[in-house]
């Protein structure tokens, strides 16, 4: 390493202000300070010193989103060879899911890196570190058949209409990996649901199923899986968000760190559960008869609690806020899956609108606080 860091440092005066290759800096120092720490220091003046900045907080995400992504490349092969009816072993599994997925997440941060570091480019600014999250959150939301030139066009997408146009890392209203998802659902329909993009095709196969639990339920048949199924993760789905213990995984890394937030996860799955658990005396057709314990285990529920919904940029700020954001996606998430059986699962666009309405949730705890400490100023001084 320190090699390389002297082959930087060599050529660094050529990007420097008067540089022959100025305008490039940002991608310079994005791939400066990817690799190595910055040698700017503060010498003076009050500052919050502390050992985290962005990068390593990205970094910590991408971390916990590992166990769910390695999972899930084993589910892949699992998936494929149990349709075949073929002998494997787990590493056959594993390779063979991870032949499937590793171009995905390859085409994801090609384009999506590429793009920002061209706005970076032409805006003179630094390159966030953003998307280092967000490019492997986008492959473990998609159907593990879809092509790689719809999956560009997604990232494009989610990149440029979704982030760069409100002003790049920290300036987006909604998750720019949901952005990418929505695009290629509603672009590109019959590669994003039914039984065949959840599994790739066996050679020897004609006909096979890769329906969904939800999938299944949403067209009023037999579940075919049981609980440990759905919480181990052995049943098709989206690569990343099979199984819940895998993600639970994460979610204790990143509440251990810090770095999200537990009162939208343990609102959202309440806001989930309680929701479901009216729909369960209710029970007027198969989702709604699912046990409501079930609901949190199905789909990209989890998923979507741990890993999307606490988006520090897109969720809400105040603390009460985040309890309010949190429960909303929830009783939307399964709101939507039981009323649409043409789309099943709706965390989706559950996290999507409660984006959108985040800005007002905090505005009005925010006032709601004003004029609390209004009355009591009042009484103190009358």
């Amino acid at each position: 390493m320190k090699v390389l860091e002297k082959f930087f440092n060599k050529y660094e005066h050529l990007f420097l202000e008067g540089g022959k290759y100025e305008k490039y800096h940002p991608a310079y120092m994005a791939l400066y300070t990817f690799m190595f720490t910055p040698g700017e220091t503060t010498k003076r003046g009050a500052h919050i010193r502390d050992a985290v900045d962005l990068k390593r907080v990205m970094f910590t995400v991408v971390l916990a989103l590992i166990p769910a992504t390695i999972f899930g490349m084993w589910n892949v092969g699992y998936q494929y060879y149990h349709q075949a009816g073929t002998a494997f072993t787990n590493i056959d599994a594993f390779m063979y899911g991870f032949w499937k997925v590793l171009p995905m997440i390859i085409v994801s941060y090609a384009v999506g890196l590429g793009i920002e570091f061209y706005f970076a480019v032409l805006r003179g600014h630094d390159v966030n570190e953003g998307y280092l999250v967000t490019g492997l959150l986008i492959p473990l939301i998609m159907p593990v058949t879809l092509p790689l030139w719809i999956l560009a066009v997604s990232v494009a997408f989610s990149v440029i209409i979704g982030k760069e146009v409100f002003g790049g890392t920290g300036m987006n209203i909604v998750n720019p990996a949901l952005t990418a998802r929505a695009f290629a659902f509603f672009a590109y329909p019959t590669f994003m649901s039914g039984n065949e993009v959840w599994i790739p095709k066996p050679e020897n196969v004609d006909a096979y199923s890769g329906e969904t639990i939800l999938g299944a339920l949403g067209q009023g048949h037999q579940l075919a899986y049981t609980w440990k199924d759905m919480f181990f993760g052995t049943v098709p789905g989206s690569i990343g968000e099979t199984s819940v213990l895998m993600i639970l995984i994460g979610a204790a890394l990143l509440l251990l760190t810090k770095v999200a937030s537990w009162r939208i996860m343990l609102s959202g799955f309440a806001g989930a559960a309680l929701m479901a658990f009216i729909f369960n005396l209710w029970g007027a057709n198969a989702l709604m008869q699912l046990p409501w314990w079930q609901h949190l285990l199905v789909g990209g529920l989890a998923f979507g609690v741990v890993f999307m919904a606490t988006d520090p940029v897109t969720a809400t700020q105040t603390r009460k806020g985040k309890w309010i954001y949190g429960f909303l996606i929830g009783v939307f998430a399964i709101l939507v899956r039981v009323f649409n059986p043409a789309y099943p699962e709706g965390v989706m666009l559950a996290i999507l609108l409660l984006n959108v309405v985040a800005p007002t949730i905090d505005y009005y705890v925010v006032q709601a606080n004003i004029k609390k400490r209004m009355k009591r100023l009042e009484k103190q001084t009358a």
